[in-house]
């Protein structure tokens, strides 16, 4: 399938070992794979100096294709993607997770699920469609109590998994390297064969798509004397053929492919979900660490961006907007501003199209994402029934990259608080969705916004001071001294007492101001104005100064104005729409 139509054919699936740190994943793999790739088994200087995986490492194991694979010789050929468990390294894990069909979460045995093996399951539950936990290190157990331990742990891991897309999946327990990374070589790991039989079992045809647009995810680059650069990486979409050109859009520039190899066998054609190392000339390495190469100008590189979005549930605490974020993007994590917006309440039931974003319809800013636990903003009240949240089908975010990243349409997206502290007991993964719009202009502000019809409902409230005639009263408590009146003239308002008024000017200097009342004020209401302004005049008759503290203590119930506009979030003009 692989390496052109006459080989025999070798499916490759891409199983990614996830877990805690010293969980045992590289001792795992190491126990799983026939063949190490260039990247494999901590071959990185500071992975060995320190004794943890940095960096993704692959590996393969190859073995008969399973009957449920379909009919005919071939190979089952398992790429291994050996994750790094420190918790700072979490970007690298979300990079990895992207190109992993199969997800392996190994558990110490001896501690059970920990911080990270937590947020590798939530990575794995964004990403991955099947998972087989491995229960590693069993033979730390004494042998006398093994049984009943792993049985214990089992139905344990069977309730963390309950309510998630993984219940109900395979667990095995294993000890990769018996006796600890000291131990001799000789030492047989223990269950590996059963796991390897399981995977099979587990093993699907991923869906491949040779046609679009070439796009792989590099994550080893390096030089080979007498050849060339070598960039190491699974291709993500499309395929790729000798003497194609490819380019590298995050440095502009476009290489021809000279040789390819795929686990140290020759290839001419690799495509969607194999591991394969490139070949170009006159590239230096160190330029290109890890990163995307693609069809030449396929990729964009944007500045912001619109993606449809949902909460991660274990995340604690509210997502506001405003707020930076650690953002994952393609293969790139860098911070990023978040501003949260909803349909219009009217909306919030309808089904949205999956994928598309529709610029022609409004939509309501929101403080911030929508959920069972957030405060009601004053907009969204207007639709609660007997006090609880109406939570939208769909949301979205604006996100503002402080710098620009390089990546394909419709990506993951992963919004995540590293700051956090890595000791303390929590998910760092805030929210994950689909890239669905970016915005590849510089000044996107002022080329790009005003197009997006994000808006904000304000409410003022002022009072009525006095009347004037039948058709006309003073109001008051609406704007400050130095407010502009005249912007707001011709705007709707309307009195607690249900008459619709519109704002007509100022009156002095002091922010009140004359509304007129086209259908005339009803006669209970200048009745209660009249009763009100006179027990005023009263108690101001004395001293003037009293004059306001007598309107604020009186007892008639006054007359509100409640003033209701919308005003477009990102309208350059800041006009104000009544419906």
């Amino acid at each position: 399938m692989a390496a052109g139509p006459a080989a025999p054919r070798v499916l490759n699936v891409n199983v990614g070992v996830l877990g805690h740190i010293d969980s045992g994943k590289t001792a795992l793999a190491r126990a799983l794979s026939t063949t190490g790739s260039t990247a494999a088994f901590d071959r990185a200087p500071q992975s060995r100096a320190r004794g943890i995986t940095l960096d993704l490492g692959f590996s393969c194991l190859r073995t008969a294709l399973p009957p449920q694979l379909g009919p005919g010789p071939g190979e089952l050929q398992f790429t291994l993607v050996d994750c790094p468990g420190h918790a700072s390294l979490i970007r690298t894990i979300i990079g990895g997770a992207q190109i992993i069909d199969l997800m392996m979460l190994v558990i110490d045995v001896t501690k059970g699920m920990q911080t990270q093996s937590a947020e590798c399951l939530v990575i794995g539950q964004i990403a991955c469609q099947k998972m087989v936990v491995v229960l590693n290190k069993i033979d730390l157990l004494p042998e006398g109590k093994r049984q009943s331990a792993i049985e214990k742990m089992t139905k344990k891991m069977q309730k963390t998994l309950e309510n998630t897309k993984f219940c109900g999946c395979p667990i095995v327990a294993v000890a990769a390297k018996p006796g600890g990374p000291e131990a001799p070589e000789s030492e047989n790991p223990l269950g590996v064969s059963e796991l390897i039989e399981v995977l099979k079992s587990q093993a699907y045809l991923p869906s491949r798509d040779p046609s679009g647009h070439f796009l792989m995810a590099v994550d080893h680059c390096f030089s080979i004397k007498g050849q060339g650069t070598v960039m190491t990486g699974t291709i993500l979409s499309g395929s790729v053929s000798l003497g194609d050109n490819v380019e590298i859009p995050a440095l502009k520039v476009t290489k021809k492919v000279k040789s390819m190899q795929m686990f140290h066998t020759p290839v001419t054609y690799a495509m969607q979900g194999d591991r394969v190392g490139i070949c170009v000339t006159q590239f230096d390495p160190k330029l290109l660490e890890r990163g995307l190469i693609c069809t030449p100008e396929s990729l964009h590189t944007i500045h912001a961006a619109i993606i449809s979005l949902k909460k991660i549930q274990y995340f604690r605490g509210a997502l506001q907007t405003k707020a930076k974020f650690h953002i994952t993007v393609g293969h790139e994590t860098v911070m990023g501003r978040v501003m949260f917006f909803s349909p219009a309440p009217a909306d919030f039931n309808e089904e949205t199209q999956e994928n598309l974003f529709d610029f022609e319809k409004d939509y309501l800013y929101q403080e911030e994402y929508l959920s069972k636990d957030s405060n009601s903003s004053e907009e969204n009240k207007e639709n609660d029934q007997a006090g609880e949240i109406q939570l939208p089908r769909q949301q979205w975010a604006l996100l503002e990259f402080e710098k620009p990243v390089t990546c394909p349409k419709l990506c993951l997206v992963i919004g995540s608080k590293l700051d956090t502290d890595i000791h303390a007991n929590t998910c760092r993964l805030a929210f994950h969705g689909v890239l669905l719009q970016g915005m590849e202009d510089k000044n996107y502000m002022e080329t790009f916004l005003p197009k997006l019809k994000v808006y904000k409902l304000k409410h003022k409230e002022g009072q009525v001071e006095r009347v004037m005639d039948d058709y006309s009263v003073i109001g008051r408590s609406l704007f400050k001294k130095e407010t502009n009146i005249q912007i707001f003239v011709g705007l709707k308002v309307k009195l607690s007492t249900g008459e619709d008024g519109i704002i007509d000017g100022g009156f002095g200097q002091s922010g009140k101001f004359k509304i007129r009342i086209p259908d005339g004020l009803k006669p209970d209401t200048k009745m209660l104005l009249t009763v009100a302004s006179k027990k005023k005049s009263k108690a101001g008759k004395g001293d003037p100064s009293k004059e306001d503290e007598s309107s604020k203590n009186d007892s008639a119930q006054p007359v509100t104005i409640s003033l209701l506009f919308k005003r477009y979030v990102f309208d350059t003009q800041k006009k104000m729409i009544q419906s």
